[in-house]
């Protein structure tokens, strides 16, 4: 297993201040601020359009940030790449490969080592929860909960020390849900720093450690979930999330 960094106690596994992206054309979002601890899973929440993917693409240095800076322990950093493993919400899969064969072409591309390819793909394989038969089928043969479990299995098999997901069980069925949510985690309570952005405010209720509303680029209210049902006197998320946006 990959070692973890290991932070010292009164360092915040992940530190971003003030991330701003300014587009030519479309709003502008940010800034955004937050910290993270390590093991802890740490929800964006937002409707469609809110800035929750585009605020994780800065973090994954897919986007550049117009400003901002970065800490991963403490120290600065340009992205996460390299300590971060993606599941984006579209479920980008090559069709013609089986199930396996798309583990371990991932798992190549990781490591380019066909004895530690075939390794993480095995752990992979078992991550998804999929039955050897289904590993054998073609991915275009797959329902999209299949292909989501296929994602998060490479994912969790390269065993970054973070995982960043963008609505990790959008359009599932109630099994492959329930399935990805017992993996998440799971995953936090051996140490994984866990950031995901969902708009399902029952999923983020049940998961979430601290979890951020966000809103026309920018975040309202930041708390764990406890915090903001007694900050907007509010019985669920949902109401807490509509009480906070419309002020």
């Amino acid at each position: 297993m990959t070692n973890l960094p290991i932070c010292p106690q009164s360092t915040h596994m992940l530190v971003v201040e003030g991330l701003v992206k300014e587009f030519k054309k479309g709003p502008r979002i940010g800034p955004i601020s937050f910290r993270i601890n390590r093991g802890e899973i740490f929800a964006l929440v937002g409707p469609n359009g809110a800035g929750k993917t585009t605020t994780i693409r800065m973090l994954l240095g897919i986007y550049r940030p117009s400003t901002g800076d970065i800490y991963l322990c403490g120290k600065k950093i340009r992205s996460l790449q390299g300590v971060a493993s993606y599941v984006p919400e579209e479920s980008a899969v090559y069709p013609r490969l089986t199930g396996y064969e798309h583990l371990y072409f991932y798992a190549l591309l990781y490591t380019n080592n066909r004895t530690h390819a075939k390794r993480l793909a095995d752990r992979a394989a078992e991550y998804t929860g999929l039955s050897a038969r289904d590993l054998r089928r073609k991915v275009q043969e797959y329902s999209k909960g299949m292909k989501r479990r296929l994602l998060l299995g490479i994912a969790l098999a390269l065993e970054t020390p973070i995982l960043v997901l963008d609505e990790p069980t959008a359009g599932l069925d109630v099994h492959s849900a329930v399935h990805i949510r017992k993996l998440i985690k799971g995953e936090a309570e051996k140490g994984k720093t866990i950031i995901l952005s969902s708009h399902n405010m029952f999923e983020v209720e049940r998961l979430a450690d601290t979890v951020a509303f966000i809103n026309r680029g920018r975040i309202v209210a930041l708390g764990t979930p406890r915090e903001l049902l007694e900050k907007y006197n509010a019985h669920d998320l949902e109401e807490a999330f509509v009480k906070a946006t419309s002020r």
